[in-house]
């Protein structure tokens, strides 16, 4: 079960999820861009943290070329319970959050989001290859590669050095 899936993807870069309305988004727009992927949840007990630093994060390096991309994930005791465009409102509005919020997802079993399979294959953690709650980050690179993941209790603050490092590379 916590097995790796084999995906032919290489890169983010070749996949197309949805925006929470539904619009299809190709990540190939963030190519050159270093990006930080999270599973979100509105009722978790790391909401309010996550939300806040992810913001932060976000307004000290979008101009460096820093991408949050946020999926809501409703797998861990139903901690993101409302619509995929309810996650969006909640994060706007009460944190603020300028980064794009995506179509609810699954992170995990056969019905797994494609991008989270390549995610989860790309880099493993505590659990093999299973997201194991809410928050948990993967930091790509400018080339679309997984370089780091991190687990749900990793702040995004504590991030900042592996981010600024990846920011600073040259394509």
């Amino acid at each position: 079960m916590g097995a790796s899936e084999s995906v032919p993807q290489n890169s983010i870069h070749e996949f197309t999820v949805k925006n929470s309305r539904g619009k299809d988004v190709d990540l190939s727009v963030y190519k050159g861009k270093v990006v930080l992927i999270v599973n979100v949840a509105s009722k978790c007990g790391l909401t309010d943290s996550n939300y806040k630093q992810l913001t932060d994060i976000y307004s000290k390096y979008k101009e460096k070329g820093l991408e949050v991309l946020a999926f809501p994930c409703n797998q861990f005791l139903h901690q993101e319970p409302g619509t995929s465009e309810d996650a969006e409102e909640f994060a706007c509005t009460r944190y603020k959050a300028e980064f794009p919020i995506f179509k609810k997802v699954r992170v995990n079993g056969a019905n797994a989001a494609p991008i989270y399979k390549f995610l989860k294959s790309s880099k493993g953690g505590f659990l093999g290859s299973r997201i194991k709650w809410n928050f948990t980050k993967f930091l790509v690179n400018r080339e679309g590669k997984v370089v780091r993941r991190y687990g749900p209790t990793s702040t995004p603050l504590s991030m900042e050095g592996d981010i600024q490092k990846e920011l600073d590379k040259k394509i």
